[in-house]
């Protein structure tokens, strides 16, 4: 948190200067030393936070990467005449526990083409796909994987 309000501070200020520097460092601080004191904010905290935020990278690359081959698969199935697809409707039960994990992972499903996520109650997802293949692998995913250590 120190350096993004460190971040915030110069580019507030719009250049770099040895005075501005000192003076950054020095409100940033004592701002910190506030947060740290009365607003609950600790260096174990941070360092948790800066754990996730590349466990959250790392996710949206997957994302990137699922959305692709899922969009390969699905021009697959739309421009060749030789396959027919055959939509599946797939009941799956998630492992993971909080309601924010949940709706980030049925979203992440969503997104990607040829699924959508059709319900989700409780760690109960319901889960429409075009093709039956694009079930398959379903039970251990790297979205949920990736979900369960941000959780942890």
């Amino acid at each position: 948190m120190f350096i993004l309000l460190l971040l915030i501070w110069f580019i507030f200020n719009g250049k770099i200067t040895p005075e501005i520097s000192v003076l950054g460092v020095i409100l940033c601080a004592c701002i910190y030393f506030f947060m740290c004191r009365f607003m609950g904010y600790s260096i174990r905290k941070d360092i948790a936070l800066i754990r996730k935020s590349i466990y959250f990278l790392s996710y949206i690359g997957v994302l990137v990467v699922e959305i692709v081959k899922a969009n390969a698969l699905v021009m697959h199935l739309v421009l060749t005449d030789r396959e027919v697809a055959e939509p599946v409707i797939v009941e799956y039960r998630t492992r993971l526990k909080t309601d924010l994990g949940r709706v980030i992972f049925a979203n992440s499903i969503t997104l990607t083409p040829g699924t959508i996520t059709v319900s989700l109650k409780g760690d109960e997802l319901v889960i429409h796909c075009l093709d039956k293949t694009m079930a398959e692998g379903m039970e251990d995913t790297v979205f949920e994987r990736l979900l369960e250590k941000m959780e942890a």
